[in-house]
């Protein structure tokens, strides 16, 4: 007996001492959950004091949210807070839906313009068209009214009616229209068509809800419409991402069955997955051309860089965005919401696409790119060399087209639109999309119409010289240089007549698309615009040239 007396002593002793040690170390001031514990307290009692004695009534809503902003300064731009009265944003970004009319509007001066009507949306059935006036909703005069307070206005839930009161911009007369507000489905994929006779386009502008099958149907149909289809082109220019899975489903199209397309990796390691195609591909041989550019970002990355690291086609363009981040949303109370972001995505080559690093500051609090040295190199399932840490670089590089400043003022101040409004007055009809055509004597017209408006600006070089005369001015160089800098300011002054010269083929175009719109809507916009940009160009030469295609997709 006293051998198992001693020898319960014993193990009491022990447990004692395993639970002294174990206490010692959760509750150490080291330890990450009690610095947590510890701190919510301290700041619960400071808030509380504060609120209790400030000489003045503190806003606590006003207050908490300061503190949820700071504490989001530590983390990326991508980890969020949303309130309640947002959760509609948040849903939007997810299912590309909304409650409304269907337009988008822009503000200037007294009055709010409807710029833009979404096809077969119940502004389209109501027979508003683009450039007419708001002057009021449900009674309520809209002069005067913020642009977001307009557009709080239209939207509300599906079946509610709005009454509103358009005043037509060229005759001046007001028209009531009682307008039923419906679910506002933003369609992911905006337009499909056939470039050059034998090439298909695909623009796609955001990955939500069912946005892959949206794209299974239309590589579909214009297999099935066009016997003789050359290859394919996906647009993922401008295309700032979405949901993961459907970006999955999207790459599904051109890639096999049970292949994979991204990883993820996070602290949370039962997070970690991989996911991998679950269908039969539309086709796996058809050449592909993936556009993207700087604002390519997520899922659209997710997407061209599985199709590189795969060889299933080329990327043209310019490097994408670099995000390669994976966000989660997390309840709150009070029907808030915690987007957070959760772990990084790989491509198939094992690569992280992600540009910026967050998780090491600089001294003043801002994130910098990832530098070159530390980039690594991965390879393609041909063995072409691609990088981590800065995007998807391009297969083929196409520069960035850039508009004149004068093409800038003339959209800024909207003279395009206005122009393409008394158009659209003016001619009942208009040529099909892809072949209208403004003549010279149109342009003539519009050059007319400018003689009385306000169009003036500074070109980028009259803006450098004069940052260089201030610096010069405070640097005491400037007396010494002054007639050098008349000289030179009178050398590039511009005349804006000579301007809208200059630049006349790159204003027709622009006037060109905003004419279109005005009869066939966002299609006939794209459709339009497909002649004259570069990147389709250089993606249509690439697919009709079989040798130069492989090329690209081979070892070099």
């Amino acid at each position: 007996m006293r051998v198992v007396f001693n020898r319960k002593k014993k193990l009491i002793a022990t447990l004692l001492l395993l639970i002294t040690i174990g206490g010692i170390y959760s509750f150490s001031e080291n330890d990450k959950y009690f610095q947590i514990a510890k701190n919510l307290d301290i700041f619960a009692a400071f808030y509380r004091e504060l609120n209790t004695y400030y000489v003045d009534d503190l806003p606590p809503e006003k207050l908490m949210r300061k503190g949820i902003d700071a504490m989001l300064e530590e983390t990326d731009p991508f980890t969020d807070f949303v309130a309640e009265e947002n959760l509609d944003d948040l849903k939007f970004m997810a299912t590309g839906k909304y409650g409304g009319v269907g337009a988008s509007i822009y503000t200037n001066g007294e009055w709010t313009t409807i710029t833009d009507v979404y096809e077969g949306s119940p502004m389209d059935k109501a027979g508003v068209k683009a450039g007419d006036i708001i002057v009021s909703m449900d009674g309520k005069s809209c002069k005067n009214l913020a642009q977001e307070d307009v557009s709080r206005q239209l939207k509300g839930a599906a079946g509610t009616p709005l009454v509103m009161v358009l005043r037509n911009p060229v005759t001046g007369k007001e028209t009531t229209r009682n307008i039923m507000r419906e679910e506002i489905n933003v369609k992911s994929v905006s337009y499909s068509g056939v470039v050059k006779g034998d090439i298909g386009y695909i623009k796609m502008t955001q990955f939500t809800e069912n946005s892959g099958a949206m794209v299974r149907e239309a590589v579909a149909k214009l297999k099935q419409s066009n016997p003789n289809l050359k290859g394919v082109i996906l647009d993922l220019r401008g295309n700032p991402g979405g949901l993961l899975d459907e970006a999955v489903i999207v790459a599904n199209v051109f890639i096999d069955k049970n292949k994979l397309i991204v990883s993820t990796k996070g602290k949370v390691k039962n997070w970690d997955r991989g996911y991998e195609t679950a269908d039969q591909p539309v086709d796996t041989k058809l050449p592909l051309a993936v556009l993207t550019n700087h604002s390519s970002a997520s899922a659209s990355e997710i997407v061209a860089g599985s199709i590189q690291d795969m060889d299933r086609g080329v990327i043209i363009g310019q490097r994408s965005y670099g995000k390669g981040l994976v966000q989660t949303t997390r309840p709150l109370p009070y029907n808030s919401k915690l987007k957070v972001t959760t772990a990084k995505y790989y491509t198939p080559s094992g690569r992280c696409i992600q540009a910026i690093d967050y998780s090491h500051r600089n001294d003043d609090g801002s994130a910098d790119y990832v530098p070159d040295s530390l980039r690594k190199t991965f390879a393609t399932l041909n063995g072409r060399a691609v990088k981590d840490g800065g995007g998807i670089e391009p297969d083929t590089k196409v520069d960035p087209t850039y508009i004149s400043q004068v093409a800038i003022t003339l959209l800024r101040k909207q003279f395009i639109f206005d122009f393409a409004t008394e158009y659209y007055y003016k001619h009942p009809t208009i040529a099909a999309a892809p072949t209208f055509a403004l003549t010279d004597t149109d342009f003539g017209d519009f050059e007319r119409y400018l003689e009385n408006k306000d169009y003036s600006y500074k070109t980028r070089s009259e803006e450098a010289l004069d940052s260089f005369r201030n610096t010069a001015k405070k640097e005491k160089y400037y007396e010494g240089i002054t007639k050098e800098l008349s000289e030179l300011e009178e050398k590039m002054r511009h005349d804006k007549k000579q301007d809208l010269l200059k630049n006349k083929t790159e204003i027709k175009r622009l006037l060109e698309e905003e004419i279109v719109n005005r009869y066939y809507l966002q299609k006939g916009r794209i459709a339009k615009s497909l002649d004259w940009d570069n990147e389709v160009i250089a993606a249509v030469n690439t697919l009709h040239n079989p040798t130069l295609y492989k090329q690209l997709l081979s070892k070099k």
